[in-house]
């Protein structure tokens, strides 16, 4: 295995040019969306599962740990990236055997575990926004601070031990009497100070307060940085701290109550479909009301620039709301249709555009492509 990782970094665009020819050719296999073909599915999954393992390895770092950090238990984000793949697997298998109206238990099931998964990795990144549905990790740089004030990413800051040079000359902190004193750096100057270093350094091991201060100092403790707890946050972070945590709550669970209203409803009925786009209006609204109590609370704290990227990227999300069921049934199937007749004559476009309209229209069948999940 260790061989493996070694080859994966080394190698590391070879490996995703591979996966990414390997992934689009599993998209034009013939009958990719049949309901009896698991095959070209379980390859699919497989091929992702091995793309998120390299992807994995390529960022995890070589010796394993990293300062002023710890190193996770289970990589969450790697977890959240096989279910994903898993659930198309699943659904397409419970789909076969068991048929389209039971289907939905399964994946109920696979979406409660991807919940459970989401809220571990919601705990162990210390509460911050999950990115990608937590498929990314969320973190951010520590910046330490030495004894002297001086800022680094951990780096040590190296100062001078016997002294520096200024207008030709050696100062130095052991002169006579402990003040700093004057090297010249001809031959006869250096030959008297190396005597009088030679006095100096006879009297000072003769001084049992110089042996004490010869001593090595003892190494301070290292302080780890503990992860604010669920109760910390929750009895310090006031009320915008409390609508964050209730907003990734909602986030998480969406997918779970939509795919339990389906279950209930069917795929045909409005409720899922509405009752879906409203917790996610709920998940951003609470999100923005937190951000604005902490603007009128004074608080500097501000989203980093992954966080607002992620809440960009959730409102993009809501595009797929028109391939869901029954908008999907009602509307958009209509002008992909009406589309794909117009353009059918033109002798090239008129196969792509065919062939797209098939892919478009096998993805809006399987809820794992449509659920945003």
């Amino acid at each position: 295995m260790e061989a493996y990782k070694v080859w994966v970094r080394k190698n590391r665009d070879l490996v995703r040019s591979l996966e990414s020819l390997a992934n689009g050719v599993t998209w034009i296999l013939p009958e990719r969306f049949a309901n009896s073909e698991i095959a070209p599915e379980a390859v699919y999954a497989l091929l992702g599962i091995v793309s998120s393992v390299n992807q994995h390895i390529i960022e995890t770092p070589n010796d394993g740990h990293s300062l002023a950090s710890k190193e996770q238990s289970i990589p969450w984000a790697l977890v959240v990236s096989i279910l994903k793949d898993v659930e198309a697997v699943v659904e397409v298998a419970a789909q076969h055997f068991v048929g389209d109206d039971r289907k939905w238990g399964f994946l109920a099931v696979t979406e409660a575990v991807k919940a459970c998964v989401r809220l571990a990795a919601f705990r162990e990144s210390g509460y911050r926004m999950l990115l990608q549905g937590g498929e990314v990790e969320n973190e951010e740089e520590d910046v330490l601070e030495d004894n002297q004030g001086v800022k680094t990413n951990g780096v040590p800051v190296i100062y001078p031990v016997n002294g520096h040079s200024q207008n030709g000359h050696w100062i130095t902190s052991d002169g006579p009497d402990g003040k700093p004193g004057i090297i010249s750096k001809s031959l006869e100057g250096r030959a008297v100070a190396a005597l009088n270093r030679f006095g100096q350094n006879a009297k000072m091991l003769s001084d049992p307060t110089w042996m004490s201060r010869l001593q090595p100092s003892p190494v301070p403790p290292v302080m780890e940085i503990e992860k604010p707890t669920f109760a910390t946050i929750w009895s310090s972070k006031g009320v915008s701290g409390r609508l964050f945590m209730l907003g990734e709550a909602v986030h998480i669970f969406r997918p779970l109550v939509y795919v339990l209203l389906i279950r209930k409803f069917g795929i045909k009925s409005w409720t899922p479909w509405l009752v879906s786009l409203a917790v996610e209006l709920a998940s951003l609204g609470i999100h923005s009301h937190a951000t604005d109590l902490n603007h009128r609370a004074g608080r500097v704290h501000q989203l980093s620039s992954a966080e607002r990227d992620e809440l960009k990227r959730r409102k993009m999300m809501w595009a797929l709301y028109v391939m869901r069921d029954p908008f999907f049934a009602s509307y958009t199937r209509r002008h992909l249709e009406k589309a794909e007749k117009a353009l059918n004559p033109v002798p090239l476009i008129g196969f792509i555009t065919g062939k797209l309209v098939e892919l478009l229209e096998g993805a809006q069948s399987r809820y794992t492509y449509t659920s945003g999940s």
